[in-house]
């Protein structure tokens, strides 16, 4: 293939003095397409930087041998003007000494620089041929596709592999204008990721999404998903929208043009008495006009107080607005009630007409009742009064008051409050409570005065053991003793109380002996299905100790004792000591009464009441002890409870094995052991509870009351007693 460069001289513009360069060679006939005009205009992107889109066009002219001798013009008219004439006598210098029969000629030139949009014509003449070729530059779009979420409110684009693309949200106002109220454009490059996705703030049917290259004024591939799509949910609408006031109109701006909404909007009056309560008016509904793009109502006819406000409704949804001011409005109205009447004040700033009329109020709006009052207004204020009907009393009806004349559209609503109505009602309600109050005050105080004795008493007997002769505790004792007889009538066993006979009816400790005794209440006690209260100390621990090793030193010399028991009969007989310590002797031979096998196995010491110690607290502790272990063998033990004093005694105190008897401390404990004892309410003569001041669910609080009572009453004897010891 022959093939030979020649420069031709061509005259062209300065622009094209930069790299342009036109060529002539002998083309390769495989190349060459036959077509009616023999220039070919071949499009390439620019690879220069610039700001905006730009191709490199390349011209390029087919000619034979005697088309070049007729010396065709080739013209290039725009986007700059060139012409180019080849000349043959260049061209001839390349076939150099090859036949040149049948050779078609290429001329090129290589580049005709083009902004997007620019059109670039090329034109022939020759001998034969005349014609004009064109071709205009494109601005190219990115391609992709989209997905909504409606759930999430999202939306995720997909671009084609290729160069960097930007995406965002927009919403299409009109034909030729899409706004951005979201966040700045996304950069989306494929190379990395080819997806991008974007939060809808609001949805409406005018949202699109608009994807176009990062070149300055790209051009822009916008889709819009949502369009002639009917919304379902239409808060957006109002969220998105804006309402300006104008002197006498208002105007709904919403974000997409009203043209897009599938649904009629319509504005009426209502009157706002709080800030989420506007009461609707009926036939208030406002004029408008839709120029496509917002809605304008007409308010040039309207009351114009600031609670007098615009109810936009959308479909079942409701928006509230309002613009109105205090110095949009001309007169000013006030109510005060009276007796079964309600007056109205007026103050206008020019002579109207208005009228007054009952209502009463509900979701609906505020119901008209009762006949229409008019006032004319000549001056700057008047008043007139309102009658209350006497069957609108309950209904707590409302005043509505509107210009009649000129007529202004709205109806302001006033709720008087009709609390003074309901003073008797309360004055009743006070009285009775004070009269409670004071009847309360003064069983409290015949409470108080009375004590506990007179409402709180222990039917059942107790018996009270000391276990130390501490004068701390042998006081605090005394004092629990007196607290239960004095002020809950109990009746109280103490041996304390009973050491001889000369100062009561019954035989003391001293006559019968400390085990005698002992053995005795404490079957009277239990018969009465009372209780045996130990009273603990730090000195107690050791006595059990050592008197459970005696009962331990008894229990091995009983087989001993068997054979000495004819002589040990005759000797006691002879002594006059009481028949009953026999029983002792006869362990195991013969069944007795519960709890006087143990109450019985005592130290020999005591046996003669003529060898009496000079004290009786720690012989009958050892027969308490005795008769407690007794009753816990046969699981009887409910009938006896230990108790200590704060300060005198502590809980480790009690041994191991007498955990399972209850126990209480001393003052803190003071309403269980009242439980524990029985204490009940005192019953009048005819078994009958008195009821003159406490009710029934009182008595539970008055029982915990008396127990408090009591324990500080004993709580403070407690320090006097620690100080005594």
């Amino acid at each position: 293939m022959r093939t030979a460069l020649v420069f031709l001289v061509v005259v062209a513009s300065p622009l094209m003095l930069e790299c342009a360069t036109t060529s002539c060679k002998v083309g390769n006939r495989t190349d060459y397409v036959a077509r009616p005009c023999p220039v070919k205009l071949t499009p390439v992107p620019s690879q220069q930087p610039t700001d905006t889109y730009s191709e490199c066009v390349t011209v390029t002219v087919w000619m034979d041998d005697d088309a070049l001798k007729a010396k065709p013009t080739i013209e290039i008219l725009s986007p700059r003007p060139l012409t180019i004439q080849p000349k043959m006598k260049n061209c001839e210098k390349t076939t150099r000494k090859k036949k040149r029969n049948h050779v078609m000629w290429e001329l090129l030139h290589d580049c005709v620089q083009a902004k997007a949009s620019d059109s670039v014509n090329v034109s022939y003449k020759g001998q034969s041929i005349s014609c004009t070729v064109s071709y205009e530059v494109p601005d190219p779009t990115p391609d992709f596709d989209l997905s909504v979420n409606l759930s999430s409110k999202s939306i995720t684009i997909t671009v084609s592999p290729g160069k960097k693309v930007l995406a965002r949200l927009c919403y299409q106002t009109n034909a030729m204008f899409c706004s951005q109220k979201q966040d700045p454009p996304i950069m989306i490059d494929p190379s990395q990721s080819q997806s991008a996705q974007f939060n809808i703030s609001y949805l409406l049917p005018c949202l699109c999404v608009e994807a176009y290259y990062t070149h300055m004024d790209a051009r822009r591939h916008k889709k819009c998903p949502f369009q002639n799509k009917n919304i379902e949910d239409l808060r957006d609408v109002w969220l998105s929208s804006e309402v300006v006031s104008y002197e006498s109109s208002l105007e709904w701006q919403p974000q997409c043009p009203t043209s897009d909404l599938s649904v009629e909007t319509s504005a009426s009056l209502c009157w706002r008495h709080q800030e989420h309560l506007c009461t609707p008016m009926l036939n208030s509904t406002l004029e408008k006009y839709d120029d496509g793009l917002t809605l304008i109502y007409n308010t040039s006819s309207v009351d114009k107080h600031p609670h007098m406000c615009v109810q936009l409704s959308l479909q079942g949804i409701h928006n509230i607005s309002c613009p109105f001011t205090a110095e949009m409005s001309s007169w000013e109205v006030s109510i005060e009630l009276g007796r079964r009447s309600v007056f109205v004040h007026l103050t206008s700033l020019v002579p109207a007409m208005f009228s007054t009329q009952f209502c009463v109020l509900s979701e609906m709006g505020c119901t008209p009742k009762g006949p229409v009052h008019e006032l004319r207004m000549e001056g700057n204020t008047a008043e007139t009064k309102l009658n209350v009907p006497p069957h609108l009393l309950a209904m707590k009806p409302c005043v509505q008051v509107w210009q009649s004349d000129p007529a202004l559209h709205g109806r302001r609503i006033l709720c008087p409050r009709y609390t003074h109505y309901r003073c008797g009602i309360y004055a009743v309600a006070a009285l009775m409570f004070v009269v409670i109050f004071a009847l309360l005050a003064l069983c409290i105080h015949n409470l108080t005065k009375r004590g506990a004795a007179g409402w709180l008493y222990i039917q059942r007997p107790v018996l009270l053991v000391c276990s130390s002769e501490q004068s701390a505790h042998v006081s605090a004792v005394g004092a629990l003793a007196s607290i239960l007889q004095g002020e809950l009538s109990a009746t109280v066993h103490m041996a304390l109380w009973a050491q001889s006979s000369q100062r009561q009816t019954r035989t003391g400790v001293t006559d019968l002996g400390p085990l005698p005794w002992l053995y005795g209440q404490w079957e009277v006690v239990r018969k009465a299905q009372g209780k045996m209260l130990i009273i603990w100390s730090s000195e107690a621990k050791k006595t059990y100790e050592k008197w459970k090793g005696d009962r331990a030193i008894v229990d091995k010399s009983e087989s001993k004792e068997e054979n000495r028991t004819a002589e040990l009969r005759h000797e006691k007989r002879k002594a006059g000591v009481d028949h009953k310590l026999n029983g002792k002797l006869r362990k195991g031979k013969k069944e007795r009464a519960p709890g006087k096998q143990d109450c019985n196995k005592l130290c020999d010491e005591d046996r003669d009441p003529q060898m009496m110690p000079s004290t009786v607290t720690a012989p009958v502790f050892a027969a308490a002890l005795a008769c407690l272990e007794g009753a816990l063998q046969q699981s009887k033990g409910q009938g006896i409870a230990i108790v200590y004093f704060e300060g005198l005694g502590q809980s480790r105190d009690i041994p191991q094995a007498l955990r399972g008897v209850p126990r209480y401390c001393l003052p803190q404990d003071f309403r269980g052991l009242l439980q524990e004892l029985g204490g009940m309410r005192r019953q009048t003569e005819s078994g009958k509870f008195r009821r003159r001041c406490w009710p029934r669910l009182l008595s539970k609080v008055l029982f915990i009351w008396l127990a408090r009572k009591l324990a500080h009453r004993l709580q403070t004897l407690v320090p006097q007693i620690k100080g005594k010891g």
